[in-house]
């Protein structure tokens, strides 16, 4: 399934078209994706920018043009090539490839070049590379037994990153490194932010009353929370400004209901960003 279709499915069973997400999967990846329904798809902006934790399988010995197995392949390494990389290279390769680097993204994605998605740029048969971007990676550890077999080595690693970085653009940087190629043909994501997949709630097969979470809960987990009067809720509502300190955006809640995401406006004051009328955060 893709994003898309989880979306589609997840309309039919809230009974409502106002269903996003917080950050696509690849059609090949599986995993966590987290969901906004009704007024909680404001939150949903405030999610896609946390970082997140993923399970993949690297396989070196092919380059493919997407980065993944779906991909046509477009460079093979020799067996001779392969068995010459030993495990100390491939962790010296993956150590160059965590903190704080650049990254060029995989060709094949939805960054839009001159107003175009990226991927339909190379299914029109162009050739291009994107603009380097900076992203984190804090984690990037094998688990587990490297396997050797004819022509491959596969890896399983396990990854915590800033949002924005393509997992995939980690197998091909580490197979042009090690240069036998490399690509990914699995993917998993298990953790943005606070959400985790343990947590989670399988579509597969999935029938009767949504599990939905409130939205002044879901937001505890995005966001500090700053308890407000009913006084400066009313104001808040009514685009006017309250008395406080912030220094970070921050989620107003007042009797156990969300009121508003907030930022500061200076001189002690802070202003909404994003605001739930009265009951709305509950629906």
């Amino acid at each position: 399934m893709t994003s898309h279709d989880v979306v589609s499915r997840v309309r039919k069973l809230a009974g409502t078209k106002k269903v996003g997400h917080a950050g696509t999967l690849d059609p090949m990846a599986t995993g966590l994706l987290v969901l906004g329904i009704e007024s909680a798809t404001k939150l949903l902006t405030f999610v896609v920018g946390a970082d997140k934790t993923y399970e993949a399988t690297i396989r070196l010995g092919a380059a493919t043009i997407t980065d993944d197995r779906e991909g046509e392949v477009i460079s093979q390494a020799s067996q001779s090539e392969l068995e010459s990389i030993s495990q100390e290279n491939i962790e010296h390769g993956l150590a160059k490839l965590k903190g704080v680097i650049q990254q060029v993204p995989s060709a094949v994605s939805a960054i839009k070049v001159n107003g175009e998605k990226a991927y339909d740029r190379v299914r029109a048969g162009e050739v291009f590379e994107l603009k380097s971007r900076e992203v984190t990676i804090s984690r990037l550890d094998v688990v587990g037994e490297i396997v050797r077999g004819e022509g491959f080595i596969d890896l399983n690693v396990i990854v915590d990153c800033s949002s924005g970085t393509y997992i995939r653009a980690i197998a091909r940087d580490l197979g042009k490194a090690l240069q036998v190629g490399g690509h990914l043909t699995s993917l998993r994501r298990t953790r943005i932010g606070s959400f985790d997949v343990a947590s989670a709630m399988q579509l597969a097969g999935f029938e009767g009353q949504l599990p939905i979470l409130r939205s002044v809960d879901a937001v505890r987990e995005v966001l500090p929370v700053l308890e407000i009067t009913s006084g400066d809720a009313l104001a808040i509502r009514q685009g006017k400004r309250i008395s406080a300190e912030l220094y970070t955006v921050t989620a107003l809640v007042c009797d156990q209901e969300l009121v508003a995401v907030a930022e500061s406006a200076g001189n002690q004051s802070i202003k909404s960003v994003v605001v739930f009328s009265d009951g709305e955060s509950n629906v």
